[in-house]
């Protein structure tokens, strides 16, 4: 690794504090782009090592690692220590992979907004309320340009913060190619969910969805996801009501390197969130050749195309008769499983991260 201290001028600094050495959501999504912005002559601030990159050593405390602490110390130094940075290496533009910035300094930055999330469904009390409130709105105006996953995330970055659609650029994101895939694996009886807890996700709609298939059905609904102790012992609540305990797993948190396998023996994933700025699990389900029944909402459709069964969130009845078709029509199924992998191979992190370079391009 090449570390550099105030010699020469770093015209484009990414911001690669998040970044965590066993990624999940917005370090994934870091961790996969910076390699192809190479061309840019980037310096990493980072206190990882990356041999490849001119890197400007960082705290390793800035992290999702280090929970709220962690959290709070990375906006205190974005806000009082980067902008010394940026002036130390006589930058011009910063990038950052999520929507941090300094506000009111003489840095110029480009940054990614992932989604809106908090402000669609609040939650009481939570930090991430006014953070996306006040500060995050301050730095999309301030931002030369911003990057955004889908045109959900674009549409919502107009209509709650009233910023206009020709400073934003949807990208879509991308899935690992070499870890999920198609493994030709025999179909088991169970539907799969992947995700957090949280109401927005619609667990409780899949949950009853799932109780009103036929009775001589013998299927299970397997949840692979975080328990969470304000939301989880709901659903537990339900699924005791509904009589179906035998048949629901909860499968906590599954590790990364069981999930393929996990995704291609499900009849389907079903993932009928009411909100999601890309939503991972679809791509990743078609990838693996599994049938998805999904929403017809948010930024879902773009991901999953003419290539899944997609149904209003809202009506559980909607999403008992998808996973009925899916379980019992093989002629379906089979369509379901060419079409996602085939969708899935229109989405690659280098088109994401090559097209991503184009835009920061253009502001250098």
């Amino acid at each position: 690794m090449k570390v550099l201290d105030n010699l020469g001028s770093n015209q484009l600094i990414i911001n690669l504090s998040i970044l965590l050495s066993q990624p999940t959501g917005i370090s994934n999504y870091a961790k996969n782009i910076f390699p192809y912005l190479k061309s840019l002559s980037p310096t990493l601030l980072t206190a990882q090592n990356y041999p490849e990159f001119n890197c400007y050593l960082v705290p390793d405390n800035l992290t999702p690692a280090h929970g709220t602490k962690g959290h709070s110390d990375r906006l205190l130094w974005t806000q009082f220590k980067l902008p010394r940075i940026y002036k130390k290496l006589r930058s011009q533009l910063l990038f950052s992979p999520l929507p941090e910035a300094p506000l009111y300094s003489n840095c110029r930055f480009v940054v990614m907004s992932h989604d809106l999330i908090p402000l669609r469904f609040p939650k009481r009390f939570s930090p991430l309320t006014p953070y996306h409130r006040y500060y995050i709105p301050q730095v999309l105006r301030q931002a030369q340009h911003i990057i955004c996953n889908s045109q959900a995330t674009a549409n919502d970055i107009i209509d709650f913060y009233q910023i206009p659609a020709s400073k934003i650029t949807p990208i879509p994101l991308a899935h690992d190619r070499t870890h999920f895939q198609f493994l030709n694996l025999p179909t088991r009886n169970y539907f799969l969910y992947i995700g957090r807890h949280d109401p927005y996700k619609n667990l409780q709609r899949v949950i009853a969805a799932f109780a009103a298939l036929p009775n001589d059905c013998d299927y299970e609904l397997w949840l692979a996801g975080p328990t969470d102790p304000r939301y989880t012992p709901v659903l537990q609540t339900q699924i005791e009501e509904l009589g179906i305990t035998n048949q629901v797993k909860f499968l906590n948190y599954v590790p990364y390197s069981k999930l393929p396998t996990i995704i291609n023996q499900a009849i389907a994933l079903v993932f009928p969130s009411l909100w999601e700025g890309f939503g991972f699990p679809v791509l990743e389900a078609m990838a693996c050749g599994t049938p998805v029944v999904t929403s017809n909402l948010s930024s879902l459709p773009e991901v999953a195309g003419d290539a899944t069964m997609l149904i209003n969130p809202y009506n559980t009845a909607e999403i008992t008769q998808a996973m009925q078709t899916i379980a019992t029509d093989l002629e379906l199924r089979s369509h379901l499983s060419n079409q996602g992998i085939k969708r899935a191979n229109q989405f690659s992190w280098e088109k994401t991260g090559l097209t991503t370079a184009e835009v920061l391009f253009r502001y250098l």
